[in-house]
C-alpha cells in the first residue's frame, strides 16, 4: 500500500501516512531512560538496576495486536512497446500488452482487537480500496476480514473477522489523561516485520498536521514506520490511548516524530461505524479561520483567540440563528473555543437537532446565540488593464457583468486580484491571483475605484481588512499590514 503524504503547516517537510510498507528495513530503537514503576504494569528492572524493561507490558498487550494485508486490483495502462531493447539483456524481448491488464496490489498495516468476537480497529487508509483483507493474529492464525465501516475524515475503519474462539481484546484507555513526557509503547507491523515493539514518550498533544478537519493528534517519539498504521499506542497501564497514523519525515522513515489519533475520539465513532458503516456529524454551517495578530486587532480583540467566521452558509443553522461573517466564536455549548481548530470537532460530536449556545464577539462586544445543529452531508476575458500594485502589492481589475456568472458571483460585489507582488503585505497575508475582494474594512466593494477609496481611508499602521472569495468558492478574511522599513 503506497504511503500517502499531507502538508505540515508552515514547513516544507511532509507528514506521511504510514500504512503500507514493502521494503525490509532496520528500525532505530529508542534509548530508554529510567522510568517510575507503575502500579498496574511493573517496569521490571535488570539485576543491576540500570534500565527498565517493558517485557511484562509487551507480553500482556501484544496478543491483541494484528497484522493486516489489504489486496486491491489495479490496472496497467502502458503503450505497446518492447522491454529490454536498450537494457542489459537486449536479446530478451517481451511484448507489453496494449490493453490494460489487472494485477494484484498488496499493502500492509496494523490493527488491534477491541472485542473478543473479532471486532478490529485500524486506519481507513490501510483498507480503503481493498477487495480482500487478511488478518494475522499474534499466534499466526489467519482470517479473512470484512469492512463494517470507514471514516475518511478521521482515518478510522472498523473491520470484523469471524471466529468461534474468544480472542484477546485490548482495553481502551483515556487519552485526555495523557501528559507530555508520559511513557508509551507502540506495537505493529513496520516494513512487514510483524509484532514489533517500540517505546518512547508523549512529545506533545493537540497537534494539527493538515490531515483533515478534525486534526487533534498525539505526538510521540516511539519509533513508528510504514506498516505501523492502525496499530495501537499503549500507556503503561496496558490501555490503548492512541491509533498510530502518521509520521513526520522527508524520507518516509522514522525520525522520532510520529502521530496517533487520540482514543477518546475513537470511542465516540466506533458504535456508528460498526452498525451504520459511517459517521453522522453535526453541522453548524460556517467556515472558520484562525486569527492572526492583525486580524485580532481588526476585530477589536485583545489577543488571538476563537474562530473567525469567514463564511456562513445561506439558510444553514448558523445563518438561521443570526451568526454573521466577521463574528468570532469564542464558546460553543459551554466549552471554550480558544482556536479555530477546536470548533469543528465540537460541532461534529453534537447530536443532530440539539440546540446549543454559541458565544461570539461582534464589533468588539460579546453576545450569545442559540443554534439548532443540523446534519453534515458529506459529498464535497477581454478586460480592463490591471491597476498598479501600489504599497499593498495588489493588482486589481473590474469584473464585467457577463463574467460574474462564470465566476459564481451574485450581486455587484467583487474586484478581481490579477497579480500579487512577492514580499508585499498582500503576499504575506496569503492573497493569490484569482481571489476576488468582496469587502474592504467590512464595506462592500464593486470596482477598483471603490477599493482605492476604501484603502485611502486606512491611516497609520492600522491593518487593511479584506474579505476574499477564493477560487474554490469559499470566503475568508485577510489582514494586511504595511511593510516597515
Amino acid at each position: 500500500m503506497k504511503s500517502k503524504r499531507v502538508n505540515f503547516a508552515a514547513t516544507v517537510l511532509a507528514v506521511a501516512l504510514i500504512g503500507g510498507g514493502f521494503a525490509i528495513g532496520r528500525e532505530t530503537q529508542n534509548s530508554m531512560a529510567a522510568a517510575q514503576r507503575n502500579d498496574s504494569v511493573a517496569l521490571a528492572r535488570s539485576q543491576n538496576g540500570a534500565l527498565p524493561s517493558f517485557a511484562d507490558l509487551a507480553a500482556q498487550v501484544a496478543p491483541a495486536v494484528v497484522n493486516i494485508k489489504a489486496t486491491s486490483i489495479a490496472k496497467t495502462d502502458l503503450p505497446g512497446q518492447f522491454f529490454g531493447e536498450k537494457g542489459p539483456f537486449p536479446r530478451f524481448r517481451a511484448p507489453i500488452p496494449r490493453q490494460p491488464e489487472p494485477f494484484r496490489r498488496q499493502g500492509t498495516g496494523s490493527g488491534f482487537i477491541i472485542r473478543k468476537d473479532g471486532l478490529i480497529l485500524t486506519n481507513n487508509h490501510v483498507v480503503e480500496n481493498a477487495q480482500e483483507i487478511t488478518v494475522t493474529l499474534s499466534d499466526k492464525q489467519q482470517y479473512k476480514a470484512k469492512i463494517l465501516g470507514r471514516d475518511s475524515k478521521t482515518d478510522l475503519a472498523v473491520i470484523k473477522i469471524e471466529t468461534k474462539a474468544s480472542l484477546p481484546a485490548a482495553t481502551l484507555g483515556d487519552s485526555d489523561t495523557l501528559r507530555v513526557g508520559d511513557w508509551v509503547m507502540a506495537i505493529g507491523n513496520p516494513f512487514g516485520l510483524s509484532n514489533t515493539v517500540t517505546t518512547g514518550i508523549v512529545s506533545a498533544k493537540g497537534r494539527t498536521i493538515g490531515a483533515g478537519p478534525y486534526d487533534d493528534f498525539i505526538q510521540t517519539d516511539a519509533s513508528i514506520n510504514p506498516g505501523n498504521s492502525g496499530g495501537p499506542l499503549f500507556n503503561m497501564s496496558g490501555e490503548v490511548v492512541g491509533i498510530n497514523t502518521a509520521i513526520f519525515s522527508q524520507s518516509g522513515g522514522n525520525i522520532g516524530i510520529g502521530f496517533a489519533i487520540p482514543v477518546n475520539l475513537v470511542k465516540n465513532l466506533v458504535p456508528e461505524l460498526e452498525t451504520k458503516g459511517a459517521v453522522t456529524r453535526g453541522w453548524l454551517g460556517v467556515s472558520v479561520q484562525p486569527l492572526t495578530p492583525d486580524l485580532a486587532r481588526s476585530f477589536g480583540l485583545d489577543k488571538e483567540r476563537g474562530a473567525l467566521v469567514g463564511d456562513v452558509v445561506a439558510q444553514g443553522p448558523a445563518d438561521k440563528a443570526g451568526i454573521k461573517r466577521g463574528d468570532v466564536i469564542v464558546g460553543y455549548d459551554g466549552k471554550k473555543v480558544d482556536q479555530s481548530v477546536t470548533l469543528p470537532s465540537l460541532v461534529a460530536a453534537t447530536p443532530v437537532g440539539k440546540t446549543v449556545s454559541v458565544e461570539v464577539i461582534r464589533d468588539g462586544k460579546p453576545r450569545t446565540v442559540s443554534v439548532a445543529i443540523g446534519k453534515l452531508n458529506d459529498p464535497t476575458a477581454a478586460a480592463m488593464p490591471p491597476q498598479e500594485k501600489g504599497e499593498w502589492g495588489l493588482a486589481l481589475q473590474d469584473i464585467r457583468p457577463e463574467e460574474r456568472g462564470q465566476m459564481g458571483l451574485t450581486g455587484t460585489e467583487g474586484v478581481l486580484v490579477t497579480a500579487v507582488t512577492p514580499g508585499s503585505p498582500a503576499r504575506n497575508a496569503g492573497i493569490q491571483p484569482g481571489d476576488v475582494i468582496l469587502q474592504v474594512n467590512q464595506v462592500p466593494v464593486s470596482s477598483v475605484q471603490g477599493v482605492q477609496d476604501a484603502v485611502a481611508k486606512v491611516k497609520g499602521d492600522k491593518p487593511l481588512l479584506l474579505l476574499l472569495r477564493r477560487a474554490d468558492g469559499s470566503t475568508s478574511f485577510a489582514a494586511l499590514s504595511r511593510n516597515v522599513g
